[in-house]
């Protein structure tokens, strides 16, 4: 993927994490300074970030606390035998490395350099300084524990990009850990960052993704059964990967945790921050507030504020549940950043939990929206005193949720090809579709992909065919059974319920009460189920879909009344609609068969999401077509698509 480095034989290196035999040094002498000078042209490194904030002093890479910085020079501990899993030419593209040469020699510098076990010329490894606080608790210092920075490159069009490996080994910032991350959780980084890009939601990029030999020791379900796994790094690009906790640095002892930032009372590297984000990521805001730091820090506040609601607009819109939205997890530019335990809903359930670990249930997709607005609070807290909070709290409460609502409905309207008129009804619409999808257990990606090819005729057999179709994408009997089974031990139920009215109080202080109301809905609903028949079911469902597209087809006249031309009206729709409806997301089950491929060292299930799945939003017919035909490859060998509804053994997929 680099015609700077494909002439060149893996064997070559600039500098190396592993001693190298004193016989082979002058034999790479002339080498090192000819792949040196091709690497300045192709990869032009401009690290602003550490000569515009305080890097520590230290090189001690053992976990410690780093005060007074926001860096820490580190090193990236080489693997044994790193090999290419996949690359994204896309993201790699944007720093000016191109296709050419053989590939093979291509995939063994890809592994060589974005392994970490060699350096690019000019990139300076170290690791980022940040708090957050987690699940709602402040956990003090955290840092990049498994990433490590290793310089900002400057792009063929001038923009300037910040570049990561993640999983390179131990940082000041690896607390406990290992620094290191495995081939299953980041095939899943490295697919998802390139499909949400190509869904047009603004994200950090992937370019490449290394596995090794090397290995660590994981419990993947925190169940008592470790495994050995190999250690994978994937290579991260952003224009930065700054984020809400890189300011909560300051914070003094937290009243609830007593855990406090390592860098407390240092104001100083605060304006410093203030000073490089906004003159950096925010210039016009700079430009217009040169002379005004409170002005300017307000409106650096109220842009990050539309662009988060933006984003968990857009994250809404296409059912990506982040699944950890801590504030060391919220990107200071607005970016979805840090794919740890995400998912795709299937089924439309709006209080879908896609992170195993999520016991209460915090992050479920429909409290991501208050959920980004409380890290936003946070983020008002730790930018006190240079904004005062009375300045950003109505910042805040002007404008998040107005934003939020503006973008969601505006993006729903597109979704639903309503293209001509924007009604206050219009909320009513889409509300009352997600509340059939819901009753229906309907699929929300296929059901949304389908509504473009409903026709406002009312010809019967044509609406008859449609709710076939629809219907087809809605849960069977027994999968409502699965997704409603009992979670809780009927032992443990019984228990607590009786705690609940012999000690109320003790009851309401373990905070279960919710969890308890939702296990006694559940076992409520999968009693009906155990009634319901399958005629039953599809009758129900005809009818709620038959309710509400009448009430879209009324909606869709509406469009027409001031139309002239009804075909070009129905062109544009459909095209806005297929461009605003995905056809194909990341699925959970579908990431589990590239991974479990990958396990067995076959990369082709991979590479082959990369092409066919992540690349059609927005592509041409020809492009589309090929990549159709790569799926259906896939399709023949797994006997499902990658847009059918997952197939039953996916609801039992958990992701921690």
């Amino acid at each position: 993927a680099f015609s700077a480095l494909s002439a060149l034989s893996s064997s070559l290196a600039l500098r190396s994490c592993s001693p190298r035999s004193p016989s082979s040094a002058l034999s790479q002498r002339s080498a090192r300074i000819s792949l040196w000078a091709t690497c300045k042209l192709a990869l032009r490194f401009d690290n602003l970030a550490l000569r515009s904030l305080p890097v520590d002093p230290s090189e001690d890479c053992a976990p410690r606390a780093v005060p007074g910085a926001c860096f820490a020079r580190v090193r990236p501990t080489p693997l044994r035998n790193p090999r290419l899993v996949a690359m994204s030419a896309p993201a790699l593209a944007l720093l000016g490395l191109e296709a050419g040469g053989p590939e093979a020699e291509r995939e063994a510098e890809a592994a060589l350099y974005f392994s970490g076990n060699r350096l690019l010329p000019g990139s300076e490894p170290a690791a980022h300084c940040y708090c957050g606080h987690q699940f709602g608790s402040f956990a003090g210092q955290l840092g990049d524990g498994a990433a490590i920075y290793l310089g900002e490159v400057r792009g063929p069009r001038g923009a300037r990009w910040e570049l990561q490996l993640k999983g390179a080994g131990i940082t000041p910032f690896s607390r406990q850990a290992d620094g290191r991350k495995v081939l299953r959780s980041s095939i899943r980084e490295f697919l998802c960052s390139e499909a949400m890009f190509h869904l047009g939601i603004p994200t950090t990029r992937a370019g490449t993704c290394v596995t090794s030999d090397s290995e660590v020791v994981r419990d993947i379900f925190y169940d008592g059964n470790p495994k050995k796994e190999r250690c994978t790094v994937v290579l991260r690009i952003a224009s930065t990967f700054i984020r809400f906790g890189s300011f909560e640095i300051f914070k003094p002892p937290d009243e609830y945790t007593g855990r406090k930032g390592p860098s407390v009372n240092r104001n100083d590297i605060r304006i410093q921050m203030l000073d490089y984000v906004i003159g950096t990521f925010y210039p016009e805001i700079q430009e217009a507030h040169a002379d005004n730091s409170i002005q300017r820090n307000a409106a650096f506040f109220k842009e990050i504020t539309k662009r988060t609601a933006r984003l968990v607009a857009e994250w809404q819109c296409v059912g990506f549940c982040h699944g950890v939205l801590n504030t060391d997890n919220m990107s200071i530019v607005g970016l979805t950043i840090d794919y740890g335990p995400f998912g795709f809903m299937d089924r439309y359930d709006p209080e879908h939990i896609c992170n195993g670990s999520d016991n209460t249930g915090r992050y479920a997709y429909n409290k991501q929206p208050e959920i980004c607005k409380w890290n936003l609070g946070k983020l008002a807290e730790a930018l006190v005193p240079e904004l005062p909070l009375e300045i950003s709290e109505l910042i805040l409460e002007e404008e998040y949720d107005a934003e939020f609502e503006k973008h969601y409905l505006q993006k729903m309207r597109k979704k639903l090809g309503l293209i001509q008129l924007e009604l206050e009804e219009d909320s009513k619409l889409v509300s009352e579709l997600l509340e059939t999808m819901h009753l229906t257990g309907g699929d929300f990606t296929n059901i949304f992909y389908l509504l473009s090819s409903f026709s406002v005729d009312t010809d019967p057999s044509r609406l008859e065919d449609f709710l076939e179709k629809l219907i087809s994408q809605c849960a069977s009997v027994e999968e409502l059974r699965v997704a409603f089974k009992p979670q809780m031990d009927p032992r443990q139920l019984s228990m607590m319920l009786m705690l609940a009215q012999s000690n109320p109080q003790l009851f309401a202080l373990i905070g279960t009460k919710a969890n308890i109301n939702k296990e006694l809905e559940r076992i409520e609903q999968f009693s009906k189920l155990q009634q319901l028949t399958a005629a039953d079911l599809l009758s129900r469902n005809k009818r709620h879909w038959t309710e509400w597209l009448e009430k879209y087809r009324v909606r869709l006249h509406k469009e027409l009344e001031s139309i002239s031309d009804v075909d070009a009206w129905n062109t544009e729709r459909v095209k806005v609609m297929n461009s605003n409806n995905p056809k194909y997301i990341l699925r959970n089950y579908i990431a589990q068969n590239a991974i479990e491929a990958a396990e067995n060292g076959d990369f082709s299930e991979v590479r082959l999401l990369l092409n066919s799945c992540v690349g059609l939003h927005g592509c041409t017919k020809e492009e589309e077509a090929s990549a159709t035909a790569a799926a259906c490859a896939q399709a023949t060998r797994s006997r499902l698509s990658y847009c059918s509804k997952p197939p039953l053994w996916a609801s039992e997929l958990c992701v921690t």
